[in-house]
């Protein structure tokens, strides 16, 4: 078999049967989430309102491995597993040793990896009586996902998208319209949060923050409907994990293994997936792997953020997650990488950074437009801006091994194609594309107002 496209059969046995918990394998647990008013550890009824039963259990595990229900391995099959490439016009291009290699999520009919969660959330909704599911979405990846999985297990599905990619993504709005989905732009007149936004700001481009604290308000006013996440929580990130599970047998397949693996992280799904399973063999005494998370410079959580306790939202809905952080207040520029515009990381991301068990960097949009536009070039597939920035990392890696004379193997996720995108492309080459700053005296006045609760736990 070619090592250029690792494409294995869409065979019963090529599909996970199982999602990985990383934490089953750290070395020391997350810190908990706690109730913003008591600022106590929370417990499974006080997640109920939001989430069904079967998702907060999955939240809180510690067994290494849960089952995948047979329901949502029979949708997986329509497009799992997603193929594993070798970039060798890229390795031409770029004049280098190194292997590189990427996982393709576009292939799933949303064209990203977020169907690996979607539908997981909208079946145990659906098991559990659920008629209506919330949710926000930047980029429109995970609101079109959603919409896709409700639309199969028959659930009315309301998205709040982030306004500057509402605005800048018209084609997004209309694929989860396609899909039987309800579209607002946030922040919106329908909620009280979005109402208060708009009022102390009537030309706020949105964040998601925002947009979840909409979607979150909208949840609680219905027995019938719950709220779904995209990113950030433990089970959403167990469930990308059948990206990287895959990635390892495809790589065994090519004869190979990954010395570096480079994921764009914004909340923490797509790294997570590819991430996850690898760092998991390497804890249980596998080999070693250097794991790389780049982020865009306008919104660098991990590397400008503060680690601590924070709300995940902007009006303040949510239970209290320690984790890298600008701050709940902190409003994103509208660089066109939509999906990396929050204002905190994962909790279990942030935790195994703070272990010292990856790295991160940072880099501008125009670079990552840059980065894009070279692999589309060399490897044919045109990347969402978001992957832009695994790109861009991979490239840099690739280069230090040309530089350093190293033949090393690098592996990053392709999280997502760009058809909707093109309009950010057109902006790139007619020079319209800027690189975007945030606010240094917004940022630390966000900081500022993170909530102190380091000496009251377990108080």
């Amino acid at each position: 078999m070619s090592s250029d496209s690792i494409k294995y059969l869409l065979s019963e046995d090529r599909i996970p049967r199982d999602w990985y918990n990383l934490i089953a394998d750290l070395p020391s647990p997350p810190p908990p989430v706690l109730h913003p008013g008591t600022h106590q550890p929370v417990g499974p009824d006080d997640l109920a309102p939001l989430f069904p039963m079967s998702l907060i259990l999955q939240e809180v595990a510690s067994e290494r491995t849960i089952e995948i229900p047979n329901p949502v391995r029979d949708i997986y099959r329509q497009w799992r597993p997603t193929p594993l490439y070798r970039a060798r016009r890229l390795e031409q291009a770029l004049d280098t040793p190194a292997q590189i290699y990427y996982k393709y999520e576009g292939v799933s009919p949303a064209g990203s990896h977020k169907p690996n969660t979607a539908v997981a959330q909208a079946f145990y909704n659906k098991e559990s009586g659920v008629k209506r599911i919330t949710t926000e979405t930047g980029a429109g990846q995970w609101g079109s996902s959603l919409a896709f999985a409700g639309a199969l297990f028959d659930l009315e599905i309301e998205v709040f998208m982030v306004k500057v990619s509402f605005q800048q993504k018209p084609y997004r709005r209309a694929l989860m319209e396609s899909y039987g989905a309800t579209c607002t732009a946030s922040p919106s007149d329908k909620t009280m949060s979005g109402s208060k936004i708009l009022e102390d700001n009537p030309d706020s481009t949105g964040s998601l923050g925002i947009a979840i604290s909409e979607a979150v308000e909208m949840a609680a006013q219905r027995e019938d409907t719950k709220y779904a996440l995209g990113s950030v929580l433990n089970h959403v990130l167990m469930h990308q994990t059948v990206v990287g599970q895959e990635a390892i047998e495809q790589m065994e397949m090519a004869g190979a293994y990954p010395d570096v693996i480079v994921g764009c992280t914004g909340g923490g799904s797509n790294f997570a997936g590819i991430v996850f399973p690898f760092l998991g063999q390497k804890l249980r005494g596998g080999k070693d792997v250097r794991i790389v998370a780049v982020e865009p410079a306008a919104c660098p959580s991990l590397t400008k953020g503060r680690y601590a306790y924070d709300f995940g939202d902007t009006g303040h809905l949510t239970p209290l997650t320690k984790m890298y952080t600008l701050g709940s207040t902190f409003i994103p520029p509208g660089f066109h990488a939509g999906g990396l515009r929050y204002h905190g990381m994962s909790p279990l991301v942030s935790h195994i950074k703070e272990l010292g068990l990856i790295e991160a960097t940072a880099y501008a949009q125009l670079d990552c437009f840059e980065a894009g536009v070279q692999f589309a070039r060399a490897e044919g597939i045109i990347p969402a801006p978001e992957a832009n920035h695994a790109v861009k990392g991979a490239i840099v890696e690739a280069l230090r091994c040309k530089e350093e004379g190293k033949s090393e193997a690098i592996l990053f996720n392709l999280c997502g194609h760009g058809h909707f995108d093109m309009q950010a492309y057109t902006d790139y080459f007619t020079g319209k594309l800027q690189d975007m700053r945030y606010s240094e005296e917004e940022l630390a006045m966000a900081l500022a107002g993170l909530p102190s609760v380091e000496n009251t736990i377990g108080a």
